[in-house]
């Protein structure tokens, strides 16, 4: 901790410089206790280049016991101990050095390094944390081979895992055992995990392509046992769909996922043994919902993915960050598409990227995905790092094509395999093994902000060629910023709704490099003027500045061949009518070519339901206010709302009849399809349709369909609202992840008591800052997914927010400071707003013991 007068120092990459001494081995034996843990290392440490003898190895809240330095004890005035490190000198290039501390996993609330929780010792290590179980070189150019030794009381802790293979084990005095793991691929720090309990355990296998069998075991708390064979399968088709893909095959004897309740991430990728927010693993049809499926098969392939694109080959260091996580994050991209509806992950992909990248390009937390300093590591596992930095390496795929980005990523995994690495060196991989130039495309990495695209058309009926005039810029990166390498993936549709262009293999489509601040192509034999489909597939992560007429969105809402742009259009033309709407209150009504246009889509039976929910589906509030100057939540929230009721009362029957057609069947397609219509059909507020929910909720035979119901019942003042949350706790208070949907529904509710729910909520005998879960579930889902409450004029909602984040930060910083991000988009909002969300601020800044975590965040947030 830091105290609010001072100033954290800030780290830069231009700083960077590689370690004079590395640690090759690693022995570590931890001694688990009830009241302290004992934990003895003893690294091999050796000379990598000159530049001096002195030794700084990174520790902090240790309690140091003794250092021997090659086999001799050093005294006090031998070493200097700071808090945040032991500094002394290096008696020759080659020596061991023994180290042995004392920690307290038991009063670790922030649950970084290792901790214990719900009776189980646990570790979490990236970024920083090892650091705070031993001494040691803690950056990830240093790779070391761990040899991991665990005692413990074997009653309390039958169950004591680390990275590797497990060699040996053993019975001790005192009722205690130990097992010994070998890791025999080295690693940075970040990466090493411990897990001991009592803990339960479903065991699978898995046959390699070069007939290896690699044991499968999923830990979780005794009683859900029954809740991961999705995660169990999910791994399966991972290890299997990366062979396939990308011919990289597991290197262990064994595979383990370690489910606990209190994590600060969603999971972690440890070497052998992930360890996972039990929200990713656990899952059954009464409890989970379909999109939680999807969420625990798209992060159980993440992390395993990882093995190569994180483990095997790591990052040289923090500011390289994207190189492991925005490759991960595109590799698992593809996985889900390949595994589910290819248009519809795309679909979701975006939409997320938008919600939360898109608003922190534009906001005073904007920065490349490959940061240039930082003040805090764990404060840059961002939506731009990851999201966007996945979005960077999709456009290299489409650049390169599928068959030569294969050839960089297989010249990127022979050439790096065991090493510590760069993105430059990535991005070099890439260009020598498909012998393209991708100079140019480096810039997406060092440059903030969302680039805008301007698009202007011509078409010459007498030389029948059609013409775009295509124009870049990226406000955020300064006017001096060199243009980006952007593709383009176009189509030009005809009246008839084919496709113009024959295109890549028959696709229709045609990839365009836009590598100049301006550039025009023409496209010849052109019959007739055509409607353009601009960056089918999200092509690019820019902000398309164009303004086509209301047909143009009508026609390739019905007709686009590409999925992805025939729900962008019907989103382009809602966001334009919302807009409409927004600006004059009294006079406009949404108008009738969306009201048929939307009519169209519901009659079309050539669609998937699945994609046809996501097109019913009209834009989100925050999405809406992302498209205004100054974001009018109040006249945003009632226009949404207007529109929904304007289609819900046009369309009732229809609506009812697709409710009817799909209700019991049993796909995720014909769920989403029916709760979409629900949803339009409660917007009414008829009894009808309040009934008919509660209905849906009594009789569900899994989450998704109860979860739907209750959303829609929870928005309202009925009766039946108060009814149905409450048999809702009674049924799943003991389950925590059921019960933090509970808090969920109630902190994004738009209902008018919605702030004083919320602040009730916080004295519930479930709630409880020490978990994370449990406060995502509640504050960040309220500031975050509630713009009408969070943002009142009275200020409570700001207040509630910085309250959590004061609190928070003496339990688990960490935390803390990712809930800060809505009070910084203050900019955004009316002088009233921004004088109230400034204060909070700077109310944040002045708590007493402000960590680097939250000063960093909230500093930033109120400076730029």
């Amino acid at each position: 901790m830091t105290s609010s007068a001072a100033t954290p120092s800030t780290i830069y990459l231009k700083d960077y410089s590689p370690p004079l001494f590395t640690i090759s081995d690693i022995f570590l034996t931890v001694e688990l206790g009830e009241e302290e843990t004992r934990v003895t290392s003893e690294l091999q440490m050796k000379r990598l280049q000159d530049g001096g003898n002195q030794i700084h190895l990174h520790g902090e809240d240790l309690d140091l016991v003794s250092i021997t330095v090659a086999d001799r004890l050093l005294d006090s005035s031998e070493y200097t101990l700071s808090s945040k490190d032991i500094a002394f000198l290096a008696p020759s290039d080659d020596f061991t050095v023994k180290i042995v501390t004392r920690i307290k996993p038991q009063e670790n609330t922030a649950l970084e390094g290792l901790y214990k929780s719900s009776g189980n010792f646990c570790t979490q290590c990236e970024a920083e944390g090892f650091r705070k179980i031993t001494y040691f070189l803690d950056r990830p150019d240093v790779m070391a081979k761990f040899t991991t030794k665990i005692i413990g009381d074997q009653n309390k802790y039958p169950v004591m895992l680390s990275n590797g293979n497990l060699i040996e084990s053993g019975n001790l005095e005192d009722g205690r055992f130990y097992n010994l793991w070998v890791d025999p691929f080295p690693k940075p720090a970040y990466l090493f995990a411990l897990v001991a309990g009592d803990l339960g355990s479903v065991e699978d296998s898995f046959v390699t392509r070069s007939g290896r069998q690699v044991k499968l075991q999923i830990f979780v708390e005794k009683g859900n046992e029954d809740k991961c064979a999705h995660a169990m399968t999910s791994l399966k088709k991972s290890m299997r769909w990366d062979e396939e893909k990308y011919g990289r095959e597991y290197d262990l004897d064994i595979f383990m996922i370690v489910a606990v309740s209190d994590f600060n991430m969603g999971a972690m990728e440890n070497k052998g043994l992930n360890i996972f927010n039990s929200k990713y693993v656990l899952a059954s049809k009464e409890t989970a919902t379909d999109a939680d499926f999807d969420g625990i098969e798209s992060v159980i392939a993440h992390e395993y993915f990882h093995n190569w694109t994180g483990n095997r080959i790591t990052c040289r260091d923090w500011f390289q960050l994207t190189l492991k996580e925005g490759l991960t994050v595109f590799r698992d991209q593809q996985f889900s598409a390949d595994m589910n509806s290819a248009a519809v992950k795309r679909i979701e992909d975006v939409q997320r990227l938008r919600a939360a990248q898109f608003p922190e390009d534009a906001g005073p937390l904007a920065h490349p995905i490959q940061p240039q300093s930082y003040v805090e590591i764990n404060n840059f596992y961002t939506a731009t790092v990851y999201e966007k930095g996945a979005e960077v390496i999709r456009m290299a795929h489409t650049i390169l094509g599928e068959d030569n980005f294969r050839k960089g990523m297989d010249l990127y995994f022979d050439r790096h395999d065991g090493q510590a690495v760069t993105t430059e060196e990535f991005i070099a991989a890439l260009e020598d093994g498909s012998g393209i130039d991708l100079k140019q495309f480096r810039e997406w990495y060092t440059q903030p902000g969302t680039p805008e695209v301007f698009v202007e058309d011509q078409y010459d009926p007498e030389n029948k060629s059609y013409s775009l005039t295509i124009r870049q810029q990226n406000p955020k990166a300064g006017p001096n910023a060199k243009p980006l390498h952007i593709p383009l993936e176009l189509g030009l549709v005809g009246a008839n709704g084919d496709n113009l262009l024959t295109g890549i293999h028959g696709t229709g489509s045609e990839i365009f490099n836009l590598k100049e601040k301006e550039e025009t192509v023409t496209f010849e034999n052109i019959s007739e003027k055509p409607t353009p489909s601009l960056f089918r597939n999200f092509s690019a992560p820019v902000k398309l500045k164009q303004n086509p007429a209301d047909g143009n969105m009508v026609h390739l809402f019905k007709n686009d061949s590409d999925p992805f742009n025939r729900w962008e259009a019907g989103q382009r033309l809602a966001i334009k009518c919302l807009l409409d709407m927004i600006e004059s209150p009294s006079q406009n009504a949404l108008p009738q070519s969306f009201i048929s246009a939307f009519g169209d889509l519901l009659d079309d039976e050539s669609l998937e339901p699945e994609f046809k929910a996501a097109a019913m589906t009209l834009p989100g509030e925050q999405f809406i206010g992302q498209q205004m100057d100054i974001v009018d939540v109040d006249t945003i929230h009632a226009q949404r709302q207007n529109a929904i009721k304007t289609l819900a009362s046009t369309y009732k029957d229809k609506l009812q009849s697709i409710y009817q057609s799909h209700h019991g069947k049993d796909s995720v397609g014909d769920r989403s399809l029916k709760n979409s219509a629900l949803m339009f059909l409660t917007s009414l507020k008829e009894e009808e349709f309040i009934n008919l929910a509660t209905y849906q909720y009594f009789n569900a035979d899994n989450m998704t369909d109860q979860i739907s119901s209750l959303s829609r019942l929870v928005v309202t003042n009925h009766p039946n609202r108060e009814k149905v949350l409450q048999d809702y706790y009674a049924r799943w208070e003991n389950d925590a992840l059921v019960i933090d949907k509970w808090f969920t529904l109630q902190a994004t509710s738009y209902r008018d008591k919605a702030m004083e729910d919320v602040q009730e909520l916080l004295s519930h005998p479930a709630f409880n800052y020490l978990n994370p879960n449990r406060v995502r579930s509640l504050i960040a889902a309220f500031a975050a997914g509630n713009p009408r409450h969070f943002h009142k004029t009275s200020g409570d909602g700001y207040r509630f927010l910085s309250d959590a984040v004061i609190k928070l930060n003496t339990i688990n910083p960490q935390i803390a400071a990712r809930l800060i991000g809505p009070l910084g988009q203050w900019k955004r909002f009316s002088e009233k707003r921004q004088n109230l969300m400034k204060a909070e601020l700077e109310r944040i800044l002045k708590a007493p013991n402000i960590s680097n975590d939250v000063f960093e965040i909230a500093n930033k947030s109120l400076r730029n």
